[in-house]
């Protein structure tokens, strides 16, 4: 199965022979990402530094896997985590491998439904804000767009266009 070359606290690395040679893979214990819409459509999201990026960076909220916890389970605990909101639903939308070249990571997507509660950040370093889905795609063109936040858009969109493709 490889030999691990790091463990970290997130992630661990190992290297695997292949036969193509030697591929290092990262492994990681998954995550969650939940998509909130406010009454006129517009998407809540946390702005947060993220240090691998060099910026902040606009997107759902979202946050790893803990051990023996359902996805469900962790969405929800993010959700309240990272804006304080609660929800009575949490409706899967799909899941996504956001780079399965090199990581075994899996995002699980959720669409919040019933959300009570005042989005309010986490810590002082962070901010919450609804974006129209226009300003994401903006951030998207300018190079500054998260990928869960793009997939858990289009993922709502195909589910209601009932999975079919656009006439």
């Amino acid at each position: 199965m490889g030999e691990y070359v790091f463990r970290g606290r997130l992630i661990s690395v190992r290297v695997l022979a292949t036969p193509r040679g030697a591929r290092e893979v990262v492994e990681h214990p998954g995550a969650v990402a939940v998509l909130v819409l406010d009454e006129g459509g517009r998407v809540l999201l946390v702005g947060q530094p993220r240090e691998a990026v060099g910026r902040r960076v606009w997107e759902i909220p979202a946050g790893k896997l803990e051990p023996g916890e359902s996805p469900e389970e962790a969405a929800r605990r993010e959700l309240l985590e990272e804006t304080g909101l609660a929800a009575k639903a949490m409706i899967p939308l799909g899941a996504i491998f956001p780079t399965p070249g090199y990581s075994s990571e899996v995002i699980h997507l959720f669409l919040a439904e019933g959300t009570s509660g005042e989005p309010r950040p986490l810590g002082e370093i962070c901010q919450v804000r609804f974006f129209t889905p226009g300003e994401i795609a903006e951030l998207a063109r300018a190079g500054e767009g998260d990928g869960k936040t793009l997939a858990a858009l289009a993922l709502l969109k195909l589910r209601d266009q009932g999975g079919k493709e656009p006439a």
